[in-house]
């Protein structure tokens, strides 16, 4: 018996969402089906919607194509995942139709040249969040935010107030649908957004396999080239940077450890935050947060399944990630603990500006002071959740990561506990 209820436990859908799923279900068994997302017809609503035509270089047919026929088959849709992936999609193709458009009006945003990057990377749920929402106080620094990254167009602040509206309605409708994931991780309009939202665009990304059960399309994705998605990131941040320029963008998204080459290929100067916390706990989190999001999109999530994917997930690309990790320089890599970030937030900031030779400014410090006491109220609560909860087993998972663990020291802090309970990130006293 488990000592304390977990978050997933206490995740369940709004009555009337749950009976309109069920009748939704009865109304399938009797045989009415609605036909499945075709990607030539998601392409053709978006043209229709906008009246333009071109989606800009790089082909995304194939992956949306796949994309669309694993969510079919292997996903377990609800009506309400249904409506979400037909939604989602077509609002990424539009963003294409948008975007280019707006390249053809504004010759200034392909002439951007992107300042200099930084990426966060670590195992999910290693602190990386609150470090890049800190990092992004820094005037100098910029980070794409929520509601810039689902809604691009135009490239300038005009329409900004109406933009964030939208997004914070969307927004608060997935927080309807799951009250409990504000508990998991932070949401706001106004929020740094993760990487995954810039790659979206070329149906090459880590956000769908977050979102929906895909496995053939998980498959296929570790075996691509992800060059065109990071083509796909430079062209989004051009129009981001085309708004507000910075002195340095501040990018954050674990994914990228999967795929060091194809970033350098793009990006070949770009530094690196790397965070590192014991792997059972970061693998049980993100296995909560994982079932919780698609709770919301399907009745069928089998957590136990969700820890074995994520496991394998995060072994593999930490594997692949420290085999190329040498390629780069260790003077572009600054590393850093989960633990030294919750004890001292802005402590772990400052060792992040002295490896780079960074000014830290007392505004700077102020600001990620003030940033810290005024954290959204949901952030108070609590992200409760059972390694067993996920079938995962403490041996195990310390020799899948011992390579990591051994070379960075964290060997002897893993593995011993089967459960972790994590409250949301407010700076220990």
């Amino acid at each position: 018996m488990h000592w304390m209820q977990t978050t997933l436990d206490r995740t369940c859908s709004p009555l009337p969402v749950g009976l309109l799923n069920e009748l939704a279900g009865s109304l399938q068994k009797l045989g009415l089906r609605q036909a499945p997302p075709d990607a030539a017809d998601l392409i053709e609503t978006a043209r229709r919607r906008h009246g333009l035509d071109d989606f800009g270089p790089g082909d995304f047919f194939e992956p949306l194509s796949r994309l669309l026929d694993s969510c079919h088959r292997e996903a377990r849709l609800n009506l309400i995942g249904k409506i979400a992936l037909r939604s989602d999609i077509i609002r990424i193709l539009s963003n294409r139709l948008l975007m280019e458009r707006d390249r053809k009006h504004d010759p200034g945003i392909a002439s951007q040249v992107i300042a200099p990057l930084l990426f966060i990377v670590g195992l999910p749920r290693s602190g990386t969040t609150l470090l890049h929402t800190l990092l992004a106080e820094d005037r100098d620094h910029r980070s794409p935010l929520v509601w810039e990254v689902m809604f691009p167009s135009p490239a300038s602040s005009r329409d900004e107030k109406r933009r964030i509206r939208r997004t914070s309605r969307e927004l608060a409708c997935l927080q309807w649908l799951a009250p409990t994931f504000r508990h998991v991780h932070a949401v706001g309009a106004e929020l740094p957004q993760e990487c995954i939202g810039l790659m979206s665009p070329s149906m090459l990304s880590d956000q769908f396999d977050t979102m929906y059960r895909i496995p053939s399309y998980r498959s296929w994705f570790f075996k691509q080239d992800l060059t065109p998605a990071y083509q796909v990131h430079y062209r989004f941040l051009q129009h981001l940077q085309r708004r507000r320029q910075p002195t340095r963008w501040i990018l954050k998204a674990p994914a990228h450890m999967f795929a060091l080459p194809a970033l350098l290929s793009v990006y070949p100067d770009a530094l690196f935050l790397q965070v590192h916390r014991d792997p059972m706990e970061a693998v049980a989190s993100v296995s909560s947060l994982v079932s919780i999001l698609r709770s919301v999109f399907s009745n069928q999530v089998d957590p136990y399944e969700v820890g074995r994917d994520a496991l394998q997930y995060w072994t593999e690309t930490m594997t692949v990630f420290l085999q190329q990790r040498d390629r780069v320089p260790s003077a572009r890599i600054c590393d850093l603990y989960y633990t030294d970030v919750r004890r001292d937030p802005v402590a772990a900031i400052r060792r992040i500006y002295a490896h780079f030779n960074w000014t830290f400014s007392e505004e700077t410090e102020q600001r990620m002071r003030g940033k810290l006491a005024n954290q959204p109220r949901e952030q108070n609560g609590f992200h409760h959740y059972d390694a067993a909860q996920f079938g995962l087993d403490a041996g195990e998972v310390a020799r899948a990561f011992s390579s990591y663990c051994d070379r960075f020291g964290l060997s002897k802090q893993s593995g011993n506990s089967k459960k972790a309970v994590l409250s949301s990130f407010v700076p220990s006293k």
